[in-house]
């Protein structure tokens, strides 16, 4: 298995193309968060917004939940359209093979944009 650096590093990677394609803004992702004790924090939104996520001592699938939510957040997505984006954030992972099975068959009825690996583009943000 990989290190968690690896697999941070990685899932940035997915949740930036998946962002991407769903036409929002990417946030920087980086760890640890400057606030002592945070699992994750949030500077900015847009284009500056900054998601940090404590990875140590940590199980990947919060860490996984903290980038997912921290995008959500950046775009100030709410509702359908935040439920929307997140399935597909989730499902961007479970392709490229950052989640453990069973969050991978929870989000199986999920759209993935074009651009993600079995991604046939029909997600759309309202």
């Amino acid at each position: 298995m990989a290190s968690t650096t690896l697999r941070f590093a990685t899932a940035a990677e997915v949740l930036s193309g998946v962002v991407r394609s769903v036409g929002l803004e990417v946030p920087t992702f980086r760890s640890p968060p400057r606030a002592a004790g945070a699992d994750r924090t949030l500077r900015g939104r847009g284009p500056e917004a900054v998601v940090s996520v404590r990875l140590r001592n940590r199980p990947w699938p919060a860490v996984a939940a903290d980038m997912v939510e921290g995008v959500v957040a950046a775009n100030g997505l709410t509702g359908c359209a935040a439920g929307r984006v997140r399935a597909a954030l989730w499902e961007g992972l479970a392709l490229a093979g950052l989640t453990d099975e069973g969050s991978a068959a929870a989000m199986s009825g999920a759209a993935v944009p074009a651009g993600v690996a079995g991604g046939s583009g029909d997600l759309r943000v309202a």
